[in-house]
């Protein structure tokens, strides 16, 4: 099992919604982006999302996608690593959209989403 991973965005942890659009539009101006209001987060193209209040990770999180989910869970699992399935995702047919990776890597939560 070899599947494919690529980086979809990285997400940082601010302490407030006002922060967050801040830190959002900051960064869509230095690298000419366009920001973005979202429910949680407020972004900065697709590259960054700035959490409106902590999540997981003591920094944030790094979004990572792969076509073949559910392949990619049990390649990591055979790894030794496990998933926070609280923080599973479905769409409307039932099939797994994303999920966390236990623990933090760095100061950051990953979680895999189908790409």
């Amino acid at each position: 099992m070899n599947n494919t991973f690529e980086l979809v965005h990285v997400g940082i942890n601010t302490p407030n919604p006002e922060e967050a659009e801040k830190l959002a539009q900051l960064l869509s101006l230095m690298f000419h982006l366009t920001p973005r209001h979202g429910q949680k987060s407020e972004f900065a193209g697709s590259y960054f999302e700035c959490m409106k209040s902590p999540f997981l990770g003591a920094n944030g999180h790094v979004a990572m996608a792969t076509p073949d989910l559910e392949s990619a869970v049990e390649e990591l699992k055979e790894k030794g690593f496990s998933f926070n399935m609280d923080t599973a995702a479905y769409d409307e047919a039932g099939k797994l959209k994303n999920v966390y990776l236990d623990g933090e890597f760095g100061g950051f939560a990953i979680h895999i989403l189908r790409k």
